[in-house]
C-alpha cells in the first residue's frame, strides 16, 4: 500500500504481458500470503484431471492435460486461498465492526482465511463466535419467521460448485421463492437474455478445438491479460499460425499487443514475445452498437456490389435461407440507416469501419469473443444481437474454427446458471424439478440483483443470504445498496475471507467459513469432488489437494444442505445424504437437467465431457425453429446523449475497469502493472487532450460526479489524473472505488445489468468538501 494516498507512481509499462515480470509475481504473491512451502506442489495440480479447477477465472483448458495449466492471476487466487495467515475468533475480538470499516479491501482480504462460523453483536459492534447448529436455528428462525418467503433473496457467487448450486436452488424453491440474485446480473446477463432469441441459447458455440481452425479472430471489449490470462495462450497459437487478430476495444491492453509465455522455456531464454492483435479498432465507449451494425451494413454493400458484378456472394445465401428468419427485414433496417450516424455513434472512421469488414468477409472462419465491454451498457442486448446478426450474414455459427464466443468471467458462473440458479427460470426446468422432488415449485420470476437491492429498500425482502462474493462491493449506487443491506432482519455470507460484505450487516448478521476450491474435502472418511462447466461448456471434476485451513470448515454443499434441513425439515429431502456422498447430487442433477444423463460416469474421464450446445450443431431452440436476425435502431436519445446536450465538451464517458491486482472484487495488490500504475488505486484515465480543454494537468486531483436524469448528485472523490492513451472523450478508472456513480436504475435494456461502462460524469478539481458517500480508503 502506498504510504501516502496521494503518492502514486506511473511508469509506462514497454514489456510483453506475462514473461518473468508474471513469473516475478508469482513468487512474490506466494511470499506475500506465506503459502506453506508444501502447497507449492497444489500449482502443479490446478486443472489437472485428478486436481482441482482454478478459483479464478472460467477460461478452459485443453482437456485437463497439459502439465503448466496456470497462469498469475490464478497463482494469486490460489495464493489467497492457501494462505497461512488466519481470521480467528481472537482477530473479530480484538477489532469493532467500525475499525474495519475503515479498512481498504485490499487490507481485509490481506487478513487471511476465516476460521470459524461469527454472529454480529449489536452490544459490543464486533463479530463473536457461534456453533454451527446455532446459526442453522438462526437462519431457520428467521426465514421461517417471514410472511412470505419472497421475503428472502438469495444470492449466488460464481465460485460455486454445479452441486452446491443445485442444492441451493432446490432448497430455496422448496422454500418457496425464485428470488436469485446472481453475480450473472452483474457481468454476461445481456449474453444469456439476447442470444436465445437469436440462435436459440444462450452459450457460447465454439470450443477450443474451433481456435485451432479459426482464420480470424474478433476480440471486443475484453482485456485477456488481466482478466482470463490463459486465454492468451491459445491466442498465441492462433497468432503464431498465421491468423489474423482484431482488439476492438477502447484501450490498446497490452495483453492484445505482444505476449511472453511462460509455459516455452525458449520464448523466455531469448526475451522474445509473440504479437497477438495485428489490428485495433477503438469505439468510443459505448460505441461498439453502432461499429458493428456498420460493418453489417458494409458486409450488405459488399454484397450488392458482388451481385452486379456477378462475382460470388459475399453473404452465405445457402445458410441464411436454410437457418435464419427475419433476414429481409434486417437488410431493409442495414439499407435505411445512416453511414453519418453509423461513424459519430461509434467513434470510428468510416475508413476504419471498411478495413473491419473488409478483414471480416476475407474469414472464412471467424470467431467473435467478447468480455464485459460489450456487456455493461444500456443497449447490451441489442449488441449481442447485433454481433450475432453479423455472424450469422457469412455462416459463421455452427461450422468448424467459427461461432460465438462469450468469455465469462468467475469459474463456475455458466454452470450456476445451468444448474438452476435463474430468476426467471423455464417453464420445462420448474415441471421436471417438481417431478423428480415431489413438490411443486414456485413459478414466479423472482428479482434479479438491482431487483433485490430495491426490494430490500421498500422493505420488500428483508433477509439476504450469499452463497459466496462480496456484494456490497460488487453492485451499483453503492449509498443505496449498503442502505438495503443494513435495512435487513437478517444477512448471511458464506465466505472463505472477510470482505466488506460482512462488515454492511442487517441487524442480525452470520459469516459462515467454507473450505475452498484448493482444499481436501472430506465426508465420511472419502475425498469428495465437486463439479464446475467451464465457458466453452465443458464440465469437469475438481478435487482440492490442501489440508482445510481450519478444522471448524464446512464445505458448500454441507452450509447449504444443513440450511436447508434446518428451516425446511429432514424429510423434505435427503440433506444428510447428499452431504455424505456427493455423487447422489449429480445423480439428482442428471434427473433433472438436460444434458446431464450418466453424469457420474461421463465427468469420471479424464477432462470430462462438453455439454451439447444446439446451435454449435445448427439446431435452433427458437420458436420459428430458425436462428433471427433481430434489427435495431441506433438510439440518440440515451442518459449520455442527454448529459452531453445540458453540459457539452465537458461531459465525459467513464468505464470501469479491473486493475491487473484484481479478480472481479478481489483486490490482491495496489499496482495495475501492464497500465504502468504502481502504489495505489484512485486514478482516472483520460486523453492528454481532454485534460488540457478541462483545465487540467496529468497528475491533478480531481472528483469525479456522475450525471443522469435523476439529478441525484453521485461523487467519487480524490482521484489522480493519469494521461493515457484512450479516445476522447472516454475515461476509465477502477472498479468498485467509482461504484457510486452508477444509479440503480442505469441498467441494459432487457437484461438488469449496470452499465458500468457508459457512466457520463463531470470532473472538478479535489476540494476538502465532505463526501456524501462510502469511502474506499487505499
Amino acid at each position: 500500500m502506498s504510504k501516502n494516498k496521494y503518492d502514486a507512481r506511473i511508469e509506462p509499462y514497454t514489456h510483453p504481458a506475462a514473461g518473468w515480470g508474471a513469473l516475478k509475481q508469482v513468487a512474490v504473491n506466494l511470499i506475500r500470503e506465506r503459502v506453506p512451502g508444501g502447497n507449492y506442489r497444489t500449482l502443479l495440480k490446478q486443472n489437472q484431471p485428478d486436481g482441482f479447477d482454478c478459483p479464478g477465472c472460467a477460461w478452459p483448458d485443453r482437456a485437463h492435460t497439459s502439465t503448466f495449466e496456470f497462469c498469475e492471476n490464478g497463482v494469486k487466487a490460489v495464493a489467497a486461498e492457501s494462505t497461512s495467515k488466519r481470521a480467528t475468533p481472537e482477530f473479530f475480538a480484538q477489532r469493532t465492526v467500525a475499525d474495519l470499516m475503515r479498512e481498504s479491501d485490499y487490507t481485509l482480504e490481506a487478513y487471511g482465511r476465516l476460521t470459524d462460523p461469527m454472529v454480529y453483536s449489536a452490544a459490543s459492534d464486533t463479530y463473536l463466535p457461534i456453533s454451527w447448529d446455532d446459526a442453522f436455528a438462526m437462519i431457520a428462525t428467521h426465514l421461517r419467521a417471514l410472511d412470505d418467503p419472497n421475503e428472502a433473496a438469495f444470492y449466488t457467487s460464481g465460485r460455486a460448485s454445479n452441486e452446491a448450486a443445485f442444492l441451493y436452488q432446490l432448497f430455496v424453491r422448496m422454500f418457496g421463492t425464485n428470488n436469485f440474485p446472481d453475480c450473472s446480473n452483474m457481468c454476461h446477463e445481456p449474453t444469456s437474455r439476447g442470444l436465445p432469441k437469436t440462435v436459440g441459447i444462450g452459450k457460447g458455440t465454439v470450443t477450443l478445438d474451433d481456435f485451432t481452425q479459426c482464420d480470424t479472430l474478433l476480440i471486443f471489449g475484453q482485456n485477456p491479460a488481466t482478466n482470463h490470462p490463459r486465454m492468451l495462450g491459445e491466442l498465441r497459437e492462433v497468432s503464431r499460425r498465421g491468423a489474423t487478430i482484431v482488439s476492438i476495444n477502447p484501450l490498446r491492453e497490452r495483453g492484445l499487443e505482444r505476449f511472453a509465455s511462460p509455459s516455452h522455456p525458449a520464448e523466455m531464454l531469448t526475451m522474445g514475445s509473440t504479437p497477438i492483435s495485428s489490428v485495433f479498432i477503438r469505439p468510443t465507449l459505448g460505441g461498439d452498437f453502432a461499429l458493428i451494425k456498420a460493418v453489417a451494413k458494409r458486409v450488405l454493400e459488399l454484397d450488392d456490389a458482388a451481385l452486379e458484378r456477378g462475382t460470388p456472394r459475399v453473404l452465405d445465401v445457402a445458410f441464411i435461407d436454410a437457418h435464419t428468419t427475419g433476414f429481409d427485414a434486417f437488410a431493409a433496417d442495414l439499407r435505411a440507416e445512416d453511414w453519418t450516424v453509423l461513424v459519430d455513434e461509434s467513434g470510428v472512421s468510416r475508413e476504419d469501419i471498411e478495413r473491419l469488414s473488409t478483414i471480416y468477409v476475407n474469414g472464412e472462419r471467424v470467431i467473435a469473443t467478447w468480455g464485459m465491454g460489450l456487456t455493461q451498457h444500456r443497449h447490451a442486448v441489442a449488441t449481442i444481437q447485433m454481433l450475432s446478426n453479423l455472424m450469422m450474414m457469412r455462416g459463421n455459427i455452427g461450422r468448424p474454427g467459427a461461432g460465438l464466443c462469450p468469455v465469462r468471467g468467475h469459474s463456475n458462473v455458466q454452470g450456476d446458471r445451468t444448474m438452476g440458479i435463474e430468476e426467471k427460470p423455464a417453464a420445462a426446468f420448474l415441471d421436471r424439478l417438481g417431478r423428480v422432488f415431489a413438490f411443486e415449485p414456485p413459478r414466479a420470476h423472482g428479482y434479479d440483483v438491482v431487483e433485490t437491492i430495491q426490494a430490500m429498500l421498500d422493505r420488500k425482502v428483508k433477509v439476504f443470504i450469499g452463497l459466496g462474493g462480496n456484494f456490497a462491493i460488487a453492485t451499483p449506487d453503492t449509498p443505496r445498496t449498503w442502505a438495503a443491506l443494513e435495512s435487513c432482519a437478517l444477512t448471511v455470507h458464506v465466505t472463505t475471507k472477510l470482505n466488506r460484505s460482512h462488515l454492511v450487516h442487517g441487524r442480525d448478521a452470520l459469516i459462515l467459513p467454507t473450505l475452498g476450491r484448493t482444499e481436501i474435502d472430506m465426508q465420511n472418511g472419502v475425498a469428495q469432488g465437486v463439479t464446475v462447466e467451464d465457458s466453452m461448456s465443458m464440465v469437469h471434476l475438481s478435487y482440492g489437494m490442501n489440508k482445510p485451513a481450519s478444522p471448524n470448515l464446512l464445505s458448500e454443499i454441507a452450509i447449504v444442505a444443513l440450511m436447508a434441513q434446518a428451516t425446511l425439515g429432514p424429510g423434505t429431502a435427503d440433506w444428510r445424504g447428499y452431504i455424505d456422498d456427493y455423487a447422489t447430487i449429480r445423480d439428482a442433477i442428471a434427473q433433472v437437467i438436460d444434458g446431464f444423463e450418466d453424469f457420474n460416469a461421463r465427468v469420471a474421464h479424464p477432462g470430462g465431457f462438453h455439454l451439447g450446445v444446439a446451435s454449435r450443431e445448427r439446431v435452433w431452440k427458437t420458436a420459428s425453429g430458425k436462428a433471427a436476425f433481430i434489427a435495431h435502431a441506433v438510439d440518440r436519445d440515451t442518459p449520455i446523449h442527454r448529459a452531453r446536450a445540458r453540459h457539452g465538451q465537458r461531459l465525459m464517458t467513464l468505464m470501469t475497469t479491473r486493475s491487473h491486482d484484481q479478480y472481479n472484487t478481489t483486490i490482491y495488490g495496489q499496482d495495475d502493472r501492464y497500465r504502468g500504475v504502481f502504489g495505489q488505486r484512485r486514478v482516472v484515465f483520460a486523453h492528454r487532450d481532454d485534460i488540457a480543454m478541462l483545465g487540467f494537468k496529468d497528475g491533478d486531483w480531481v472528483d469525479l460526479t456522475s450525471v443522469w436524469d435523476d439529478g441525484i448528485e453521485r461523487r467519487a472523490a480524490r482521484f489522480r489524473l493519469v494521461e493515457y492513451d484512450i479516445p476522447r472523450g472516454c475515461l476509465g478508472a477502477y472498479y468498485p472505488e467509482t461504484n457510486p456513480l452508477i444509479p440503480l436504475e442505469s441498467i441494459a435494456i432487457g437484461a438488469g445489468t449496470p452499465s458500468s461502462k457508459s457512466i457520463p460524469v463531470l470532473l472538478d478539481a479535489t476540494s476538502d468538501a465532505p463526501v456524501e458517500q462510502p469511502y474506499f480508503p487505499d
